[in-house]
Parts: structure tokens; C-alpha cells; sequence
């Protein structure tokens, strides 16, 4: 059974619009929420003792926790959180409302 031409069409262009403007604001706001949340959390563990120090993964394999401990990959972990809140804040500071 064959697809008439104008059916296709009207069904490409149903699945072309964009997403109505609160749904893209919503989805901009859980996204800016998870990167800043994440990226505070990866930037403050390294260097919370009590969390990063007496691990017990990191006390399971004492090579991989000697690796961790050092201050340089720390600065590195905490390095790559503070590159994810700045993805959240250029995520709003891009965003456009797409309109059909």
C-alpha cells in the first residue's frame, strides 16, 4: 500500500514543527539545573576530605586512590566541574525560543 504524496508531506511537515516555547523553556531549566548541580558537586568533592580522602573504592585499589589524591588530578576533577557549569550558564546565556 503506497503513501499518497500530499499525505507525506503533511506528515513531514507535523513532525518538523518545533516543540511548543514552555516545553523548550522547561527543558532548558532541567538541563541548566543538572549541569550546575552536577558541576558544583565534581568541583567540591575532590576536595572534601571526609568524602574524597576515606573512600572505600579508593581504599579497595590503593594505586588508583594514591592517583586520585593527588592535588594536580584533583584540580583536574574539580577543573572539569567548573567546565560544566559554564556549559549550563552558556546554555542560557544561547538560548533562543524556536517558533513554527
Amino acid at each position: 500500500m503506497a503513501v499518497q504524496p500530499e499525505a507525506a508531506h503533511e506528515e513531514r511537515q507535523r513532525h518538523d514543527r518545533p516543540a511548543p516555547v514552555w516545553l523548550q523553556r522547561i527543558s532548558l531549566f532541567i538541563l541548566v539545573l543538572f549541569c550546575v548541580y552536577l558541576g558544583v558537586l565534581v568541583t567540591v568533592l575532590p576536595w572534601w576530605p571526609r568524602v574524597w580522602d576515606h573512600n572505600n573504592l579508593f581504599n579497595a585499589y590503593p594505586t588508583i586512590g594514591a592517583i586520585l589524591r593527588n592535588g594536580a588530578i584533583k584540580g583536574l576533577i574539580s577543573g572539569l566541574g567548573l567546565l560544566d557549569i559554564w556549559i549550563g550558564i552558556s546554555e542560557v546565556i544561547q538560548y533562543r525560543d524556536y517558533r513554527g
